[in-house]
């Protein structure tokens, strides 16, 4: 489980945007799969299963808040998060630049639709192939393309103004 901890934590926290609330979605993965396992069937990869199951959490917990009417999303001044700096690494001026790019990226993802987030972020951030995906999803291959395409068009739409470089 250890294997799955950051990287579920950081597929979960790109649908929520709330490190709260990700180590709690995190969290409940954990104990439904632990509860669950012996209906894990082994034709499936154990990632995919575990993805599936985080995903679904991240999807109840969106539409939760949706019926509170209440959006959580980090502020700028994020105080657990903290930067090291290597030796020989680039200089601070440009991390603090890649850090509020990131933030940028990270808000203009919060704003795609479900769907089209979720393909997005299992593609090229998790860097699941389109036939894990559509496995996982329950869906074709040709529909896994398509929603990505969408997502990835919106996301560009979104940050045009921030990467004009």
């Amino acid at each position: 489980m250890q294997r799955y901890k950051n990287p579920l934590f950081n597929f979960v926290f790109r649908f929520l945007g709330d490190r709260d609330s990700t180590a709690d979605v995190v969290q409940e993965t954990f104990i439904k799969v632990y509860k669950n396992k012996d209906s894990y069937k082994t034709f499936a990869k154990f990632s995919t299963w575990i993805y599936t199951i985080a995903g679904n959490l991240a999807k109840t917990e969106l539409q939760r808040r949706k019926r509170k009417n209440q959006v959580s999303i980090n502020s700028y001044g994020d105080d657990e998060e903290t930067m090291e700096l290597p030796d020989g690494g680039p200089l601070p001026d440009r991390l603090v630049d890649s850090g509020i790019k990131n933030k940028m990226i990270q808000d203009a993802l919060l704003k795609l639709p479900e769907v089209y987030r979720e393909m997005v972020i299992l593609r090229d951030i998790q860097e699941f192939s389109y036939e894990e995906i559509a496995e996982m999803m329950n869906i074709s291959i040709g529909t896994v393309k398509s929603r990505i395409n969408r997502g990835r068009s919106q996301l560009q739409e979104l940050l045009r103004d921030i990467f004009k470089d």
